[in-house]
């Protein structure tokens, strides 16, 4: 499900652009820099449409340093509950899936690309894997109870949160105002310094997978 959010300052961004040196070389290199290195990533890296990324540059962060989530709700791969933290994670590259549970792209191809990257990257601590439901509608059926639910039928083995809509934000959840999602689904790359690599609606998982390897060694 798509829906627009207002574009708000990052007051909880925690990260800094800070990661230079090595790291940045690093980051470059995988991003294929040029003048647009962020397109390149986007299109020739992932696979992506020119129009289908036009239609998200309204949205997303991306190039920005990655807030820290605000979400009390989380599950580890065995429905227990524990904690998540993007600054935890610094270092490692992170995959981040918004979703819901009654949104269908995410069940057509957000769940399934999920699926495909946390197998991918099981095991691999340079590596870490999340998914968050961030709920802006549909509350009766993207529930705390449905995070757990879809971890099960999809067989995901990641820590998932859940992050409710707010009063105070016009419905609409921490996660989507921070990072400026699009709706649901919508996949967000970190990379080892804490900058948001990539944010889209649909990310190329096997071409994802194939280029981080690479980038991993």
């Amino acid at each position: 499900m798509v829906k627009k959010a207002p574009v708000t300052p990052d007051s909880d961004a925690t990260m800094q652009a800070d990661h230079l040196g090595a790291s940045g070389r690093r980051r470059r290199q995988f991003l294929g820099t040029t003048a647009g290195g962020m397109a390149a990533l986007s299109l020739a890296g992932f696979g992506l449409t020119v129009a289908g990324t036009a239609g998200a540059r309204e949205f997303g962060i991306l190039d920005q340093p990655a807030p820290e989530l605000q979400v009390d709700y989380w599950l580890d791969r065995n429905g227990k509950p524990t904690t998540y933290s993007i600054g935890a994670s610094r270092g490692k590259w992170i995959f981040l899936e918004c979703f819901q549970n009654w949104c269908p792209g995410c069940h057509t191809h957000g769940f399934p690309t999920l699926k495909k990257v946390a197998d991918a990257f099981d095991g691999d601590e340079r590596v870490s894997v999340a998914a968050v439901q961030t709920v802006f509608e549909g509350f009766s059926s993207n529930t705390r109870e449905a995070v757990r639910e879809l971890q099960l039928r999809y067989e995901l083995p990641i820590p998932m949160g859940h992050d409710p809509g707010t009063p105070e934000h016009e419905g609409l959840p921490y996660t989507m105002l921070s990072y400026r999602t699009g709706g649901t689904p919508w996949a967000i790359v970190i990379e080892p310094g804490g900058t948001v690599a990539y944010n889209n609606y649909h990310i190329d998982g096997d071409k994802f997978i194939e280029l981080l390897k690479e980038q991993l060694g």
